[in-house]
Parts: structure tokens; C-alpha cells; sequence
């Protein structure tokens, strides 16, 4: 068994775990594209190894079009070093542009007030034609 991982905090079965599930991609799905001795229990317990040997790693690594050295050298600790330093609570500093963070609840407040609104107006919209309507039919 070879690997080339040298950071003793990275867990290459975990990592090809988060890559495999951020691409919407199932444990069935993978054991089919590696082929005849594998299969979905094959690769859970793939999953679990902390270093993956590197032959499969590639072939697994070129069914899920991603670079083997990602998932040899993803860091989770540094991943969240990196996040915490690089964004604030109110603002993402973005090459110089101040960007403002959009509260998700604000969002959807947001959005709702805007369906609310849409909805009068179609009503209003259906009422006028109803109006309308009764005008031609009494005219007639």
C-alpha cells in the first residue's frame, strides 16, 4: 500500500467522503465506475481508511474529475483557519471591494413581502377584468 500523505491530520478517506458528497455523487454510483469488486459496502469502508492506497486514489480521483492530490492534501482545520481569517461577521473584503453580508433570513422576508405584493396586484388585475367583463355583458 502507497500514499503520499505526510500531514498526520488529514484523513483521506473522510476527505474523498466530503468530495464525493459535495459533487452529489453516491457510494453506489462510485462502486459501479470502479468496477466488478466493488461495491457500495467497498466503498464505505473505503471512506473509513485514513490513507487511501494511491492506484485507487487516482481511479477514484478520475471518476470524480478532481485532482488526487486534493483529496491527499485537503486540510479541514486549515480549511477553517483560512475561512475564519478571510471573512468577518458584517463584510468579505474581496480584493478591495467591500461586499455586505445578506442575512438569509432577511432574504426571505424579502422575498415573501415581493410574492405578497405580486399577489395584489393579480388580484387587483383579476378584479379589474371581472369589472370589465360585467360591463360588457350588461351592455349587451
Amino acid at each position: 500500500m502507497t500514499s503520499t500523505t505526510s500531514n498526520p491530520n488529514i484523513h483521506e478517506g473522510r476527505n474523498l467522503k466530503r468530495f464525493r458528497e459535495m459533487l452529489g455523487i453516491k457510494q453506489d454510483f462510485l462502486a459501479f465506475e470502479l468496477g466488478d469488486d466493488w461495491n457500495q459496502q467497498k466503498i464505505s469502508l473505503l471512506e473509513q481508511k485514513e490513507k487511501i492506497d494511491s492506484d485507487i486514489l487516482e481511479q477514484v480521483s478520475a471518476i470524480l474529475k478532481i485532482p488526487a492530490e486534493a483529496i491527499r492534501n485537503f486540510d479541514e482545520e486549515q480549511a477553517i483557519y483560512n475561512i475564519s481569517c478571510n471573512f468577518s461577521d458584517n463584510a468579505v473584503n474581496n480584493n478591495g471591494l467591500n461586499i455586505q453580508h445578506i442575512n438569509p433570513v432577511d432574504k426571505i422576508i424579502q422575498l415573501h413581502e415581493e410574492k405578497l405584493a405580486l399577489y395584489e396586484r393579480m388580484l387587483k388585475e383579476k378584479d379589474d377584468m371581472m369589472a370589465r367583463l360585467e360591463r360588457l355583458l350588461v351592455s349587451k
